[in-house]
């Protein structure tokens, strides 16, 4: 969002002013507040006559969106915006000598290392031309914009520039004629009836559907290129950008603009924190997008960003990884970590913004003045072995985000790894990354990519020692001889044929449910009774370890206000947030409403789905804000934002399941008359049973325990040890590796993995649904596998195929028969790292 510079829509065009009202410049809707209720404004010149267009190249590959080859690696650059807020002059700052002088800056310190975008944000241009096209700002500009551009270029950079969907009221009345369609004018673009075009009001939605629209799109496109503009960054894009409800919808612009820039290899950036449900619709059209709000605190004069504005992209990331890719990437905003004195970020900060930037492979573009870089800043953006993981573009993603000291890792395609270890917390703390957690069965060694140093070789994991609050380690973790690598259905080096989605109710996730039973000694209970239980709640305290909270939280205790457990967590800084990934069917968010509370924005899977409004003029503890039910059961993940009000509390979270246990509880009397083995009949296969545990210790099968079809009978002589009162039996069932497979329903569809190894396996379900699949190794077909089974069940190895010649080998899995086909694991084995 793009809160402090004055813009309006010139036929999905560009920031100009509002002081342009007087003169052909469109869409004059004064000034707009940015989020701090600051209001400003920015002078405008008048129209200038604008060159014809060049000639056109060919068209981009559909794959790599419209940039082409340019964006099979995210961009490397710099964006004016975080300046043009930090130096509270808004459109201004932007003139020639700033934008040159920061082209020279890029050019002496940083392009050596790749960066190469020069992007210049809102507020560029002053007005339109007789045909409805943008005219650059003559009072930013006074020898030309064209100047300026060919000093980019001279030093061998890149340069951007910024639009935003819709047409203005203004260019609509002027029905001026298109350059270059005749019989096409600007009155008869818009949809009818009038509809708002972005999120501001500045314009209309154009109605994509006439020709002459696109080629009014086309008309400015050609126009952009023949000034060498080489990257659009196209704002206020929704569903997206504050309003994902569909009231305001500009995807069939993005696809014009697409379409016109691709004829010219012009990088599309979308903006702002983009819709997740949409993501397959940016991939196709796109070559990057916003996910998530500015990282600008709005603190002119003080700093670009703050640690909230980077922590909360954490959940949002833990969303997004898979969507990135070569061609599309997900856009975390300016990396603002080059001065030490306007960052907004402690040196611990800076290089964890760093490394989330290159580990995500997010486009690396910084937003700090580049005549000012202090030396820290200098070492986090030159470090080359950061620099390479940020270009090999493989996003990476957490371990687990259940935790606020969180392990995130991605296989290259070298079979390397990418980890690191990010420290959310408010205390220091030794972090470990064990490799089974990231798909490697074997010892590897580890180089500590920020202080460039080998560390070592290690069997099984590594720990690093005091990660600072809000720190991070960066290793590169190198597999050794004969290790084994798994990898999971989303990985993005597994491609996929045919239509293929992921999860959509086709998966199992793995659970534990507790048996709990109560233990007594007086002769007086039933053994063994309890009542069937088809859903189950869990109740997680605000301070569960399972809720991470993103930002500046605090606990307050002992408030005798009514609160479940008598404590909530609590902030008072709008953007901070909480999130919980469970398994289940359904969330509530119970937390307090009071007079100083506000408005909190409620995401599930990602996706936004309501403001919830925690105001009310009297107290009232534990009360039910939010609540969502029948989700699939599998995994979710609910987040709170704060969007308004003095505080955002949080009492409590009540999780739905299904339950597994039929009964859930029983009773069991010590007392030897009275003594009888307590049953429960399992929901799953009993093959899906991995144990049963008290304490943390497993019990023993066929000891303590004995499993006869779906009933499972809890011996007697074991609870007969267990102490009076609850004892709660821990039953784990295993589910699909890492709770997700993709599944395709056409006979034909396939599987395609590249690798070097010596050896490959495939762990994948089986169901009632299910057919066959053959198999293929570079090329021929090894087996026809059958993947039936009377029940659902989850990671069994259906082929495995060894002793191959070390070297390059290409698996293919093509659905034969059956209602479905689900993919799991793909597992292979190494000689040793090339």
């Amino acid at each position: 969002m793009r809160g402090i510079v004055a813009l309006v829509a010139v036929g999905a065009l560009l920031p100009a002013s509002a002081a342009a009202t007087s003169s052909a410049v469109p869409g004059a809707s004064g000034p707009r507040p940015g989020p701090r209720g600051v209001t400003t404004t920015a002078s405008a010149p008048s129209a200038a006559s604008i060159s014809s267009p060049a000639s056109v190249t060919a068209a981009a590959g559909p794959s790599l969106g419209p940039a082409g080859e340019a964006a099979r690696k995210p961009y490397m650059g710099w964006s004016s915006y975080s300046m043009q807020v930090y130096s509270n002059d808004g459109g201004n700052w932007i003139s020639a000598a700033q934008i040159m002088a920061q082209s020279d800056a890029m050019h002496k310190k940083l392009q050596p290392y790749g960066y190469e975008y020069i992007n210049i944000d809102a507020a560029w241009n002053g007005g339109i031309d007789e045909y409805g096209r943008p005219v650059p700002s003559k009072k930013l500009y006074p020898n030309g914009l064209q100047a300026v551009i060919n000093h980019i270029h001279a030093n061998g950079q890149k340069v951007g520039l910024y639009s935003i969907p819709g047409i203005s009221k203004a260019v609509l009345d002027a029905n001026l004629p298109v350059y270059g369609h005749p019989g096409c004018t600007t009155g008869d673009l818009a949809k009818q009836p009038l509809q708002q075009g972005d999120y501001w009001g500045f314009g209309y939605r154009i109605d994509m559907t006439k020709p002459c629209a696109q080629g009014y799109i086309d008309s400015i496109v050609d126009l952009l290129a023949s000034w060498g503009v080489d990257f659009l960054k196209f704002d206020s894009v929704t569903p997206g950008s504050g309003k994902n409800d569909l009231s305001l919808d500009a995807r069939d612009e993005v696809k014009g603009w697409s379409q016109a820039l691709a004829r010219h290899n012009i990088w599309l950036e979308l903006s702002w924190a983009l819709d997740i449900n949409y993501a397959d619709y940016w991939k196709q059209w796109a070559n990057g997008w916003r996910v998530d709000w500015d990282v600008e605190c709005y603190c002119p004069g003080e700093a670009l960003t703050a640690w909230p504005n980077i922590s909360r992209l954490f959940p949002k990331v833990a969303d997004w990884w898979r969507h990135g890719g070569p061609g599309g990437w997900n856009d975390l905003d300016s990396l603002n970590a080059g001065n030490g004195t306007m960052d907004g970020l402690t040196k611990d900060e800076r290089r964890t913004a760093a490394t989330l930037w290159a580990v995500s492979a997010a486009p690396f573009y910084i937003g700090n003045d580049m005549t000012k870089l202090d030396s820290y800043g200098l070492e986090l953006l030159t470090n080359r072995e950061v620099i390479a993981v940020n270009q090999a573009g493989r996003p990476a993603q957490p371990v687990s985000t259940k935790t606020n000291r969180q392990v995130w890792y991605s296989l290259n395609a070298d079979s390397s790894y990418t980890v690191a270890l990010f420290n959310l917390g408010t205390t220091e703390a030794d972090m470990t990354a064990n490799w089974a957690d990231l798909g490697l069965d074997g010892s590897a060694t580890v180089r500590d990519l920020w202080a460039k140093k080998e560390l070592g070789k290690f069997a099984s994991g590594y720990t690093a020692a005091t990660v600072p609050p809000h720190g991070v380690r960066l290793f590169k973790v190198t597999p050794q001889k004969d290790s084994v690598i798994r990898v999971n259905d989303d990985d993005l080096r597994v491609s996929y044929d045919g239509v293929w989605q992921r999860n959509g109710n086709r998966e199992v996730p793995a659970v534990s449910e507790p048996l709990t039973v109560a233990v007594t000694d007086s002769g007086a209970e039933p053994a063994g009774k309890a009542a069937a239980t088809g859903v189950r709640t869990v109740e997680l305290n605000n301070d569960d370890p399972q809720i991470v909270y993103t930002g500046s939280w605090s606990r307050s205790t002992g408030r005798g206000f009514g609160d479940y457990q008598d404590d909530v967590q609590y902030t008072e800084t709008n953007g901070d947030a909480f999130t919980h990934t469970f398994v289940g069917t359904g969330v509530d968010y119970v937390t307090e409403t009071d007079s100083s509370q506000g408005e909190v924005d409620i995401y599930v899977d990602g996706a936004f789905k309501e403001t919830v409004n925690t105001h009310s003029e009297a107290r009232a503890a534990q009360q039910t804000v939010y609540s969502i039910s029948d989700l699939p059961n599998g995994s979710h993940t609910i987040r709170g934002v704060k969007k308004s009000g003095s505080f955002m509390l949080v009492d409590k979270l009540v999780v739905r399941q299904e339950s597994l246990l039929n009964p859930g509880t029983a009773a069991f009397d010590k007392s030897p008359s009275a003594q009888a083995d307590v049953s429960t009949e399992i929901g799953r296969d009993p093959g899906e049973l991995v144990a049963i545990a008290n304490g943390g210790t497993d019990l023993v099968k066929g000891n303590d325990y004995t499993v006869d079809g779906r009933v499972v009978t809890i011996k007697k002589e074991y609870l007969a040890a267990q102490p009076t009162g609850t004892t709660k039996l821990d039953f784990r069932f295993r589910g699909d590796y890492r709770d997700d497979v993709h599944a395709a329903t056409a006979n034909g569809a396939a599987i395609e993995f590249a690798f070097r190894g010596t050896g490959v396996d495939w762990v994948t379900a089986l169901g009632p649904d299910q057919g066959e699949a053959d198999i293929y190794i570079d090329g021929k077909l090894i087996d026809r596998v059958n993947l039936f089974n009377q029940t659902r069940v989850t990671t069994r190895q259906v082929f495995t195929h060894p002793g191959l010649k070390d070297g390059q080998h290409t698996l293919r899995i093509v659905k034969v028969s059956g209602d479905v086909l689900r993919s799991d694991v793909i597992r292979y084995t190494i000689a040793r790292l090339h």
